[in-house]
């Protein structure tokens, strides 16, 4: 009975972090929409968590900077992986590039 109970705290605890994700995508959202959408986040959950694949890292980057240079945000984690994708296509895996980024800055709410 306590290991059912262990898995499901577990389970809680990788459910709060995942709230905080932003997954930005290249082609779908301009990219105040993801500078205004991280801002909101960041009041909700004092952090957060910008997430890209493949072309959209630049992106990300962007949207970063742009929370930096106007004092709403310092990096707290860079992280970087290779994810496997399979093609739809070709029905072969593709391997991606991924990037996160998670932070907030201490005069955060006295700016915003």
């Amino acid at each position: 009975m306590e290991e059912i109970t262990e898995g499901v705290n577990k389970m809680e605890i990788v459910e709060s972090l995942k709230k905080n994700r932003i997954q930005v995508s290249y082609t779908k959202k301009p990219l105040f929409f993801y500078v205004n959408l991280a801002k909101r986040y960041m009041q909700q959950y004092n952090e957060v968590e910008l997430s890209a694949l493949g072309m959209a890292i630049s992106t990300v980057v962007s949207v970063a900077e742009i929370l930096k240079n106007n004092g709403f945000a310092v990096e707290k984690k860079i992280m970087t992986s290779t994810v496997e994708i399979k093609d739809d296509a070709r029905g072969r895996p593709i391997q991606k590039a991924k990037v996160s980024l998670l932070y907030k800055d201490s005069s955060f709410t006295s700016l915003f």
